[in-house]
């Protein structure tokens, strides 16, 4: 089975973005209706005229300039302020009447536009760098600024700080939850190599221990080796396997995750996206002492669940031929619920002390944790795991026909 990497990229201000584009194309119309409306108060028409349609220009030309934060870049913003601060400017010129009166500049709101491309570049101390200088035009251009001067620039000046700190607040969530997410799929790749681990390669460890201590001579000293790498390799799946990579940041489309996928076309028995029937699997653990209990009709689930829900029954009888002894009896019994599947196995052992689960998870165990609890709740289900001393043990294994967990799910 390959593997691929999967880049899952989040952006919650890239709608903001979008936003101001359409907001620059509306003011631009809206100013240019404005102009028309008010045509005759203006002494000399023609600098009104020339500077808007400057500005439709410069509008239509720049617009994928706000599409994002990668391309609205600082030269950009330096001039785009400036093409503000000059249709400010302008006012007077184009009409003399403008520092006596409370009519609107040449751009009006357009220049709102150029003060929140700031405050999503930068946040709220770009936003307030750019409304300042806004402010200082308005005022200049005014003479005698009156109170709804001081109204609007101050409004301005409030919208685009808080516009710009709610933005900063958007990134950082971002890069947190991204982290989050990248955490989450780093250490269910480490409980999934560690399963796998358990499965194999830990219990052979096991194996030549205990058979090398019983043979003596140089079987001990191999088996006291194997011995020393199987502690050695559980400390080391204890405490993680799988480092997190280092979070990447794309300027303006968010945080990027980079998560492993599995892909299903590439497995060696083809089976993958089918189902199969879990008495298969599971049929070949019946003998001496080990009975089989199954529904007389199939017992349908899909491929990776099935799998997965047959491993855990491994684990669990290995467990019994471990802890319980070589004379112990199991008993497995599958049943086909309307939507779940339950496995229960069972055996006649001595049981579990109180305690002896937590203090095997802390040295490293993790048959239990790991090779069963962890399967199940990668498939959505559950493990349940009942244990009187002197009377044996029971495990519970419940998968939901249609699986909510990651190894069931459709890719």
């Amino acid at each position: 089975m390959t593997r691929r990497e999967r880049v899952v990229r989040m952006s919650v201000e890239q709608p903001l973005w979008r936003a101001l584009t359409a907001y620059r194309v509306l003011t631009l119309i809206y100013a240019a209706l404005l102009a028309g409306f008010g045509a005759e108060k203006y002494e000399r028409p023609w600098i009104a005229a020339a500077f808007l349609g400057f500005l439709a220009l410069w509008t239509l030309v720049t617009l994928r300039r706000v599409a994002g934060a990668a391309s609205c870049t600082k030269r950009f913003l330096g001039l785009d302020l400036a093409v503000a601060l000059t249709g400010i400017l302008l006012t007077p010129l184009a009409d003399l009447d403008a520092q006596h009166s409370d009519g609107p500049t040449l751009p009006s709101i357009w220049t709102a536009g150029s003060v929140l491309a700031f405050a999503l570049k930068g946040g709220w101390r770009w936003a307030a760098f750019a409304s300042t200088l806004v402010a200082a035009a308005n005022i200049v251009e005014r003479g005698e600024p009156s109170r709804d001067t001081f109204h609007n620039v101050l409004l301005v000046w409030v919208a685009s700080i808080a516009i710009g700190y709610v933005v900063e607040v958007a990134r950082a969530s971002e890069r947190t939850l991204a982290r989050a997410l990248e955490i989450e799929a780093a250490t269910r790749e480490r409980e999934r190599l560690a399963r796998d681990i358990h499965d194999s390669v830990l219990q052979v460890l096991a194996m030549v221990q205990r058979r090398g201590t019983a043979l003596g001579g140089e079987a001990a000293e191999l088996g006291r080796m194997a011995g020393e790498q199987e502690v050695a390799l559980r400390t080391l799946v204890s405490t993680g396997l799988v480092p997190t990579s280092r979070l990447s940041e794309d300027s303006g489309q968010g945080a990027v995750v980079r998560a492993v996928d599995t892909d299903d076309a590439d497995d060696t028995d083809g089976t993958s996206g089918t189902e199969t029937d879990l008495r298969a699997l599971l049929a070949p653990h019946a003998g001496s002492r080990v009975t089989f209990s199954e529904p007389g009709t199939p017992v349908p689930l899909a491929t990776e669940a099935a799998r997965e829900l047959a491993a855990a029954v491994s684990a669990a009888l290995d467990n019994v031929r471990v802890h319980a002894g070589p004379d112990a009896r199991a008993w497995i019994l599958v049943e086909d619920e309307p939507d779940t599947v339950i496995v229960t196995v069972r055996d006649d052992g001595p049981g579990i002390p109180e305690g002896r689960l937590d203090q095997a998870e802390g040295e490293g165990r993790l048959g239990v944790a790991l090779s069963i609890r962890g399967r199940l709740r990668d498939l959505g289900g559950t493990a349940e795991l009942i244990s009187v001393s002197g009377q044996g043990t029971e495990v519970e294994l419940k998968v939901p026909k249609v699986s909510r967990g990651k190894a069931g799910s459709a890719r």
